[in-house]
């Protein structure tokens, strides 16, 4: 290997400018949430000033027509976002994980038609589907929202899976491993997962994404985490009616609705970058 060769290589693996923009996005988004677990400006039921302030240094983003503190809702916020992000990632990842690999070791005839039924549950929007999950469910609340977006999302990575799956299963070590005697659960644990996982990791930091903004609308349709749960959703639905006279109330938790729907986005896009070298030497 000549010198110039060894000084890019490392290049190839330094995480890249996307990806840092992305990691301090979401890393804020982090902060914030954690920081409500502990530390909060106000009792979020509590009428801590009056109706429809502006900024002020008591309330540093103003009042919501209530008198209640608004950077003490959009906390909490960030708090329920990751919380429905992360668990609805976890149920659609481990749901469609399992379907995926099923349907890439199923017969051909099962195969065919574990692909056509996750066809027509793609075809749908991812909304629409934790829509009707969540009016199924009882009461509205913030797990059946996340057990929702959850199933909604195990479709998309379902069909990824297996594509994936079906690829690594032509290759010639898994040949060869089935004929050192290897049975299929340590060829699925040593062989598929490690090859497929890297994209299935920028596949569910997208998932992230999707599912937040999912849940920020099922909170303004009243489909999410009810009251005190000061949901973004929820809190642009309260501000709608005095977006004109108070529109701090509707732009800060869009902004923040925004950030962190870019902030996954641009780790998704590092990530990728960073697992498949080739494109960023694009």
């Amino acid at each position: 290997m000549t010198p110039a060769a060894i000084t890019a290589a490392p290049d190839h693996c330094r995480p890249s400018l996307i990806l840092w923009a992305g990691i301090v996005l979401v890393g804020l988004h982090v902060l914030v949430g954690l920081l409500s677990l502990v530390w909060l400006p106000y009792d979020p039921t509590a009428m801590a000033g009056g109706r429809l302030e502006g900024p002020s240094l008591l309330h540093w983003i103003g009042t919501d027509r209530l008198g209640r503190d608004l950077l003490t809702h959009l906390m909490i916020g960030s708090r329920i976002a990751l919380i429905v992000g992360l668990g609805a990632v976890a149920i659609g990842a481990a749901l469609g994980v399992t379907l995926g690999l099923l349907a890439a070791f199923a017969s051909k005839w099962l195969d065919d038609a574990l692909a056509a039924t996750l066809d027509i549950l793609i075809a749908f929007p991812t909304l629409l589907i934790a829509m009707l999950v969540v009016a199924a469910s009882d009461t509205a609340n913030l797990w059946s929202a996340i057990i929702a977006l959850g199933i909604a999302l195990s479709a998309i990575v379902a069909r990824l899976t297996r594509i994936l799956a079906k690829r690594v299963l032509v290759m010639d070590y898994i040949t060869a491993a089935r004929t050192s005697g290897s049975s299929w659960p340590k060829i699925v644990a040593i062989h598929i997962l490690p090859n497929i996982w890297p994209t299935l990791s920028v596949n569910f930091a997208l998932q992230f994404g999707l599912a937040v903004i999912a849940e920020a609308s099922l909170s303004y349709l009243g489909l999410g985490a009810p009251p005190p749960n000061a949901s973004w959703g929820r809190i642009l639905q309260e501000a709608q009616g005095t977006v004109y006279t108070a529109p701090l109330g509707a732009i800060a938790p869009g902004l923040a609705l925004v950030s962190l729907a870019i902030g996954v986005n641009l780790l998704a896009d590092g990530l990728r970058d960073t697992i498949d070298p080739t494109r960023r030497a694009r």
